[in-house]
């Protein structure tokens, strides 16, 4: 049977205490509905539909890149009245996975083994051993069958004893659930309609309801407020990183990195305390990452080091070379092997070239620098007019003297040398010094002023 999936996101997660619907809050850089989408992509699912309400439009903005259904439950009335609403888009030959938008850490080896044991039941329930259950719904045995699951609220003291849990994911068959959720009644403490009730009902018809206990109960960890998301961004950010230190990668303190988006790592890469991974960055084989940078959608080649206190925005950094620290490369920037961007430098949208170095206190902005270029401390490229960005053009081996300003459209040739201090507005031509002089002068009646 094909696999259709139903996503409950219409909540208004009044606990949130935000005006951000509530599966848009992000946890490692991604709204929670994105991270339960993509698990489902992993599990070749044949259809994707989502039961949306509150803020509804923004949310469907928010994953218009995505091939989904929407279905609108203009009112909200329970899990049973949201899923009711999917009814008439499931294909009743069809089996049906129910997901929620606000519970982002579930793996797809979990939902494959709850659609394996599929095979064999009716009806499977995804459970978890928790040690406070307060506030969620109880499985409940007859003679070590499932007979039923029972909210907190209309639970008695006993039955507030268990630790077992429903998660509230589900897989069964479509026809099933065209027999049960019509009768679905809300006389409970909620006044609403649980899909919880379909388990007496299929316990009722003598049918099979199994179920696949989480061996991380993190993993059905619902997002309610905002406690809750930090606490699933932690467990999310524990998972990621055990999971890449597992692969080789060196963590000096994983309570102190976070991976917002994709890190692809080589071999005997380390990465030091306080550092922000966002986006899809690649560090490739014997990197090494200093304290407190932030380094977001760029490759990170071999054997290059990323100093303390940097940030490599959208860029490529070559193999060998250094960058840092308090280094700022922006989006655009490609360093080639063994260069330099050094301390208190920003480039942003250049290239530049092997071997080539900006140690100290500079910014070069949409420049092309070639090999073996020496850029010196306190150079500026002039590359915007006020309404227009230039180009500036450093040829292989030049050398810039420190505290120079470069007027683009400019250009300076091969093994060119530009002395310290100069404004230059022309090309400067190959294998000579250009510079420009003003006279030194001294004014000896000068006096300072002075405070009254």
């Amino acid at each position: 049977m094909a696999l259709e999936v139903v996503i409950l996101a219409a909540g208004k997660g009044t606990r949130m205490r935000s005006k951000t619907p509530k599966v848009l809050h992000e946890v490692a850089g991604k709204p929670l509905l994105k991270h339960v989408i993509d698990t489902v992509k992993l599990i070749n699912a044949e259809h994707i539909h989502i039961i949306y309400g509150h803020e509804g439009e923004q949310v469907k903005q928010a994953m218009a890149d995505e091939s989904l259904n929407w279905i609108d439950q203009e009112n909200q009335l329970g899990t049973g009245h949201a899923v009711l609403q999917a009814l008439p888009f499931l294909n009743v030959n069809n089996d049906v996975l129910i997901l929620y938008a606000d519970v982002p850490l579930l793996s797809d080896n979990t939902l494959t083994a709850l659609i394996d044991k599929g095979s064999k039941a009716d009806l499977v329930l995804l459970t978890a051993l928790l040690d406070e259950p307060f506030g969620l719904g109880r499985i409940i045995y007859d003679n070590n069958m499932i007979a039923g699951i029972v909210e907190e609220k209309d639970a008695t003291d006993s039955q507030k004893k268990i630790k077992e849990i429903n998660s509230g994911v589900m897989f069964t068959k479509v026809e099933h659930l065209q027999r049960w959720l019509p009768k679905l009644k809300s006389n409970n403490a909620q006044g609403e309609l649980y899909l919880t009730d379909i388990v007496s009902m299929a316990v009722k018809d003598s049918l099979t309801v199994l179920k696949h206990q989480v061996s991380l109960p993190i993993e059905v960890q619902g997002v309610n407020d905002l406690i809750q998301l930090e606490e699933v961004e932690r467990a999310h950010q524990k998972l990621t990183i055990e999971h890449l230190m597992r692969q080789g990668l060196t963590v000096r303190d994983k309570s102190r990195l976070d991976i917002r988006g994709e890190l692809i790592c080589g071999s005997d890469v380390k990465v030091d305390i306080n550092v922000i991974f966002e986006g899809k960055v690649t560090l490739e084989d014997n990197v090494l990452i200093g304290a407190n940078c932030i380094i977001r959608n760029s490759i990170i080649k071999n054997g290059a080091v990323i100093h303390e206190n940097s940030v490599v925005d959208n860029s490529i950094v070559g193999k060998g070379a250094n960058v840092g620290p308090f280094a700022r490369l922006r989006p655009g920037s490609e360093l080639g092997e063994k260069s330099k961007v050094g301390n208190f430098v920003e480039m942003k949208k250049t290239l530049l070239g092997e071997g080539s170095k900006v140690s100290h206190l500079s910014y070069i902005g949409d420049a092309t620098v070639g090999k073996q270029v020496n850029i010196g401390a306190g150079t500026i490229t002039c590359n915007y007019d006020g309404v227009n960005k230039h180009k500036t053009i450093i040829d292989d081996g030049a050398f810039v003297g420190s505290g120079t300003q470069l007027v683009a459209p400019i250009q300076v040739g091969k093994n060119a040398t530009i002395g310290a201090g100069t404004t230059l507005r022309r090309e400067a031509p190959s294998e000579a010094l250009t510079l420009t002089k003003s006279p030194q002068v001294t004014i000896s009646s000068w006096q300072r002023n002075k405070k009254n």
